[in-house]
C-alpha cells in the first residue's frame, strides 16, 4: 500500500517544538533517542512546529543515524519568514520567540522553497515524505488545484518518495485523495477508540490503496491516562462531560480485561486496514518508551467487541 516503510509506531515531533511549554534541548534530544531505542524508525515534523525548532532539533539527532535506516516526513504549505515586529512568544501554541512568522504559500515555487528550507533546518539531504499541511485551514481549493500537483511533480522528479495530505478534517482529506494520486493521508483525531467519524475516508483509502497515518489517537489527551481526570482535554480544549463519561466507560471495560485505556487507544488506532502507522508525540523520553511498550502489549481480541458495545453520543 505504501511506498515507504513506516512500522506500526511513529514519532511525532510537535512536542519537541515546544508545543504548549518550553523544553530544554537536551530533553528534546533524549526524547528522540528514546524513540530510536524503542525501535521507532518513522519520524514526522513540520515547519509549523515551533517555527522550525522541531525540524532543527529532530535533524540534530537524526543526522547521527544512518540515513537509510529511518523514514522522515515534513510538511509544506506554510513558509517561515522573518517577523521583525514580533514580540513575545508565538501565538499558535508553541513556546518560541515570535521573531519568525508563518506565511501560507500553496504555489509550486512555495512548495519547493518549503522543502529546501526544511532540508536546511534539518541538515539532511532529503525527506522521504512531504504532506500538504492543513489545506482546509487555509484554502482547500488552492491546495487541490496548485499544491497537490506541485507535490506530484516533486515525486515524479524523485525529490521525495511519497506525498500526502495532513489534516484534522476527514472531509477535506477525502476531497484530496479523490483529486490527486496520494500515497498517504495523515489524519488527526478522526479514527480513535473514542470516535470514528473518519471511517468513510479510511474505507475509500483502502479502495485506492492510499495508506493512512493515524495521529491524535489520544484525542488531545482524553485517552492518554488509565484513569480519566475531570479536567481532561479533548480536541485541544477542556473535554465536555459527555466525552469524559464515555472515556471512563471505555476505561472501565479495559480494566475488566487487564488492559489500560491508553494501550487500547494506541492499538485500536491500527485496526482499520487502511491504517499503516500510528504516530504519537512525546514530551519526555519516558513517555515515548511507555508508548512503544503499550503498542507491543498483548491485548485480548475479545476486548474489541466489548468496547464496541459502549454507546456513543
Amino acid at each position: 500500500m505504501s511506498v515507504v516503510e513506516l512500522g506500526n509506531l511513529g514519532f511525532g515531533a510537535a512536542g519537541i517544538g515546544n508545543l504548549y511549554r518550553a523544553m530544554p534541548d537536551a530533553q528534546a534530544s533524549e526524547t528522540v533517542d528514546a524513540a530510536w531505542d524503542a525501535g521507532i524508525r518513522y519520524f514526522d515534523t513540520a515547519p509549523h512546529y515551533g517555527l522550525g525548532l522541531s525540524e532543527r532539533r529532530l535533524g540534530a539527532v537524526l543526522r547521527e543515524k544512518p540515513r537509510g535506516d529511518f523514514t522522515l516526513s515534513t510538511k509544506v504549505g506554510r513558509l517561515l519568514v522573518p517577523n521583525p515586529e514580533g514580540t513575545g512568544t508565538d501565538d499558535e501554541g508553541f513556546d518560541v520567540p515570535a521573531t519568525t512568522k508563518r506565511q501560507w504559500d500553496f504555489s509550486e515555487a512555495g512548495i519547493r522553497r518549503s522543502i529546501e528550507d526544511s532540508l536546511e533546518r534539518l541538515g539532511l539531504d532529503h525527506v522521504d515524505i512531504a504532506y500538504l499541511h492543513d489545506p482546509d485551514v487555509h484554502d482547500l481549493r488552492s491546495g487541490i488545484d496548485h499544491a497537490l500537483p506541485a507535490l506530484e511533480k516533486l515525486r515524479a522528479e524523485g525529490l521525495v518518495k511519497a506525498i500526502g495530505v495532513g489534516t484534522n478534517s476527514a472531509e477535506a482529506a477525502l476531497e484530496c485523495v479523490e483529486a490527486a494520486d496520494l500515497d498517504l493521508v495523515m489524519l488527526a483525531g478522526r479514527y480513535t477508540l473514542l470516535e470514528q467519524p473518519g471511517v468513510p475516508l479510511l474505507d475509500r483509502c483502502s479502495a485506492l490503496r492510499t495508506g493512512v497515518v493515524n495521529v491524535g489517537v489520544f484525542n488531545s489527551g482524553l485517552l492518554a491516562r488509565a484513569a480519566v481526570p475531570e479536567d481532561a482535554h479533548y480536541n485541544y480544549s477542556r473535554a465536555p462531560q459527555a466525552q469524559v463519561e464515555r472515556a471512563r466507560a471505555l476505561a472501565a471495560i479495559c480494566r475488566d480485561f487487564g488492559v489500560e485505556l491508553p494501550t487500547a487507544a494506541l492499538q485500536f488506532a491500527l485496526r482499520h486496514p487502511a491504517v499503516v502507522n500510528v504516530t504519537v508525540g512525546a514530551s519526555s523520553p519516558e513517555q515515548m518508551t511507555v508508548n512503544a511498550a503499550r503498542m507491543n502489549e498483548e491485548v485480548p481480541e475479545e476486548l474489541w467487541a466489548a468496547l464496541a458495545g459502549v454507546p456513543g453520543d
